[in-house]
């Protein structure tokens, strides 16, 4: 039997809760692939605001929860196979931290394990507008060797929901994962007659 593929979820306080519950009900309906959740606590408060989610449905959609002051967890460790992480979304407050090496959480401390292990760390950085201290952390992370995925609408897609938004920006997360998914349509190009 294969070893599955673990992927680390993080849901931090920035606005957009709604990207890692969709990650995670994405991710729960993919053979051979093995989610770990971390929340951070303004997470869990906009979970309940944003999606009126409780918090033993969202620990429903992982296959193992974490607790945020858990700093001895298996995601702790570069030991730990995981094969990436996604924090969705990423606020400014975790970008920060996870740029700076600050490993003060159980979420940031997995971030900073799979940077160091030269794994796949990919960040939807919620915010805007955008001031100097936060483009430079976006700068470092992504010298860092993470990649900031902020996530943006994709109009040419034609989207008439929130729900096709939203898939098409955790789609892009789980493409840069390496992950096969067909929660948005595939670009095909314009139409020759355009």
């Amino acid at each position: 039997m294969s070893t599955p593929k673990r992927i680390i979820v993080g849901i931090s306080g920035a606005s957009g809760a709604v990207y890692g519950a969709r990650l995670l009900q994405a991710l729960q309906g993919m053979t051979g692939v093995e989610s770990h959740l971390v929340v951070s606590r303004a997470g869990w408060l906009n979970l309940r605001h944003e999606l009126d989610m409780e918090r033993a449905e969202v620990e429903a959609l992982a296959d193992h929860v974490h607790d945020l002051a858990d700093v001895g967890a298996s995601i702790a460790s570069g030991s730990f196979a995981a094969h990436g992480m996604v924090v969705a979304p990423c606020s400014m407050r975790t970008l920060a931290a996870i740029a700076h090496g600050l490993a003060d959480n159980l979420l940031t401390r997995a971030a900073d394990v799979v940077l160091k292990e030269r794994r796949r760390l990919v960040l939807l950085t919620r915010e805007s507008p955008l001031h100097l201290v936060h483009l430079r952390n976006m700068a470092t992370v992504t010298e860092l060797g993470a990649i900031c995925c902020p996530p943006m609408p994709a109009f040419y897609q034609r989207p008439t929901t929130i729900g096709e938004i939203v898939d098409h920006s955790v789609a892009r997360a789980l493409d840069l994962l390496g992950l096969d998914n067909d929660l948005a349509p595939r670009w095909q190009g314009l139409p020759k007659n355009s």
